[in-house]
């Protein structure tokens, strides 16, 4: 039997001296070394990367995805390929908090499972995990699944149905919808349309959660409904529009893009700076917490794929004038992106300046500009040369020192402008 395509992968990337991995400037050089060092991570077992966090490993497949887009590789297209066919198998069982959005469930019933999302007193989002909860895992090879035995023509072979996409909630509407944009990565990657459904199916679940108390229209952050916060507006607008580009009833998800957005721009939660705060008060005002750099990345996406689906000028100058002041408000002196916390932020927070990175690329490639150029070679180069070990980890400060431990959660947010980076060189 051939080795995994994660061994084989993972032998050819080392046979690359490590003096040339020091000095590479090739943007897909450097990404592929990273995602050999990435994959010590990933848990076939479960379908996740240990060291991070549930809704944290969905943006790591969507990281590979992108990559996968972006980078012709035939043992990177079949790595991806494998990864999406076994995530989509493993990773329900390890939902943290499954069924909550069933309407039988008892609000005592999730108080006691274990998985809770706060704001802590100086703005940092804050997850706890059930104990033992999957990224304590022992480690599985991917090679140890029966499931993923390659067939003749060495594609996987699939032994269980696509999960239907309550499997994959959890009470937490930015959770749900991370997810939901994995998945949609992975159909753009596979034309699998059992990855697109299951987009749609999360995305119909989590309309239930319209509208919010602020303004007849919004969702809220999660299953209890006393939050309206950026983030889960946001991914909702960017979901609805990267549907209404792939499913067939491109109308429907038209108009939840559009309704979103008139509803996002009047409720108050993007300031006189043309940054966006957290969320609303309970007045239903903007609330002056923290510009997190995600805040300020996934709305790009959205607003891209929503003017490709119903094309009007004011979706790309608005996305220009959010991105410009996020990298003015973000940046250092060298151009490199911090968040608030830094360095040393927690599990969630360490994820979100990659997933800024990975929207502004987006709206790049839909509006070309010097500045988005400027900022992602920036930080992917800085990421290289400063907050890289001899692994090829990568850590959270982009400007550097490298802190140790990596982890997956930090490793795959810098991927993604090592990602980002291939397409602005």
């Amino acid at each position: 039997m051939r080795p995994s395509t994660f061994i084989s992968f993972c032998l050819s990337i080392a046979t690359i001296p490590n003096a040339y991995s020091q000095s590479t400037t090739d943007p897909t050089k450097r990404a592929e070394l990273a995602l050999s060092a990435l994959q010590i991570w990933y848990n076939a077992g479960t379908g996740l990367w240990n060291t991070c966090g549930w809704w944290n490993s969905a943006n790591v497949l969507t990281m590979i995805g992108n990559f996968a887009k972006r980078d012709s590789n035939p043992q990177l297209q079949d790595l991806a390929k494998r990864i999406f066919a076994n995530t989509i198998v493993q990773a329900p069982a390890n939902n943290p908090q499954p069924g909550v959005e069933d309407e039988s469930t008892s609000k005592r019933d999730v108080q006691g499972s274990g998985y809770n999302k706060s704001i802590s007193q100086d703005g940092e989002y804050v997850t706890e995990f059930p104990e033992n909860w999957a990224a304590s895992s022992a480690y599985v090879d991917v090679k140890d699944l029966p499931f993923m035995k390659a067939g003749q023509d060495g594609t996987p072979v699939s032994a269980a149905a696509v999960p239907q996409a309550s499997a994959w909630l959890d009470g937490f509407y930015d959770d749900d919808l991370w997810w939901a944009l994995g998945w949609i990565g992975a159909y753009d990657v596979t034309k699998n349309m059992e990855y697109l459904q299951l987009a749609e199916g999360i995305f119909m679940a989590v309309t239930k959660a319209w509208p919010t108390g602020c303004g007849n229209g919004g969702i809220w952050w999660s299953w209890e409904k006393n939050y309206a916060n950026a983030i889960a507006n946001e991914l909702f607008l960017s979901t609805a529009a990267h549907l209404a580009n792939r499913a067939e009833n491109k109308d429907f998800y038209v108009d939840w893009a559009q309704k979103e957005l008139q509803w996002f721009l009047s409720s108050g939660m993007i300031n006189d700076r043309g940054t966006i705060n957290d969320g609303l008060n309970d007045d239903c005002k903007n609330n002056n917490q923290t510009t997190w750099s995600y805040n300020q990345g996934v709305i790009l996406g959205g607003l891209v794929e929503l003017n490709r689906a119903a094309p009007d000028p004011s979706h790309l100058q608005l996305a220009s004038r959010i991105a410009k002041a996020a990298i003015a408000e973000l940046s250092d002196d060298k151009g490199v992106i911090h968040d608030k916390c830094g360095p040393y932020c927690g599990g969630d927070a360490s994820q979100f300046k990659g997933i800024f990175a990975r929207n502004l690329q987006l709206l790049h490639e839909a509006a070309p500009d010097d500045a988005y150029v400027k900022c992602i070679q920036a930080n992917a180069d800085s990421i290289w040369a400063n907050d890289r070990d001899d692994g090829n980890r990568l850590s959270i400060d982009w400007a550097g020192p490298f802190i140790a431990p990596a982890n997956a959660s930090t490793h795959s947010s810098a991927m993604d402008a090592l990602v980002a980076a291939i397409t602005v060189k």
